[in-house]
């Protein structure tokens, strides 16, 4: 079986090999080559490829694992090696040249998540954790933030741009934040953001609703970094689809009453 430590190397060698190809592929400039998911939400060839050089190295790893993605297999499962993989987390900001978007990777063993790595493209920093091992960011490790005044703090989000239906809600619970905090920033890449309330950049972080290879390593970031990443009932999330509300333990508790009041 393998260990955390091995699945954090293939984890960190998948990302690096994808991360090497989006850096020097050329962007594909005419929006008629975007192929589209949903509203607003494109996926291209590049894509594609990354998914495809990340598949190669972990399934050498272990032929027998299976991979999560949206764009390989969007089936939750969680018995035995499940890597949950976001190819290209910020597509449209990759497409744009807006220089917030990453490789995603996370390891979960039997749906405990065990290993996770966040590659920032533009900036070549890789996050990267192990259960019980911390977070860290290259060789530093990191920790949450220790502001726990809401008046003092960052807060990430991310907004409903897919089911507009949900923008009412949404819009009532930014409301709510922005009046007692001191900014609220939407950069559109979850992986990067959740990386960033490791960091401890962002003193919190919340969405209506992510997809499992939106979040998993970042999830993983947080907690060993020292914060918690639960659903909006405060339960700790796995390997998942749903709404995430994360931050360090005060601002994590304080976001879950001030969305809860905005329902």
């Amino acid at each position: 079986m393998l260990s955390s430590l091995d699945l954090l190397d293939l984890a960190r060698s998948a990302a690096t090999r994808a991360a090497r190809f989006v850096r020097e592929v050329e962007r594909p400039a005419d929006p008629l080559a975007w192929a589209v998911k949903g509203s607003r939400d494109f996926v291209t060839e590049v894509d594609r490829t990354s998914e495809r050089l990340i598949t190669e190295v972990l399934l050498a790893g272990d032929p027998r694992a299976r991979i999560v993605g949206e764009e390989l297999s969007p089936e939750i499962a969680t018995d035995g090696l499940v890597w949950v993989v976001d190819p290209l987390d910020g597509t449209t900001n990759f497409l744009h040249d807006y220089p917030a978007y990453a490789v995603s990777i996370a390891a979960s063993m039997d749906g405990v998540l065990t290993a996770g790595v966040v590659y920032h493209i533009p900036r070549d920093q890789v996050f990267w954790a192990t259960l019980g091992g911390g977070a860290w960011c290259g060789d530093r490790p990191l920790r949450v933030s220790p502001i726990q005044s809401p008046d003092h703090a960052l807060i990430g989000t991310g907004f409903p741009f897919k089911d507009v239906a949900e923008l009412s809600d949404y819009q009532r619970q930014f409301a709510r934040v922005v009046a007692r905090t001191s900014g609220i920033r939407r950069a559109g890449s979850a992986a990067l953001d959740l990386a960033d309330v490791a960091a401890g950049r962002f003193e919190g972080f919340w969405e209506q609703r992510l997809s499992a290879w939106d979040m998993a390593a970042g999830i993983l970031l947080i907690r060993e970094a020292g914060g918690r990443a639960t659903d909006y009932a405060g339960r700790d999330l796995g390997v998942e689809h749903g709404p995430v509300v994360a931050g360090n333990p005060a601002i994590h508790r304080w976001l879950l009453e001030t969305l809860r009041d905005g329902a």
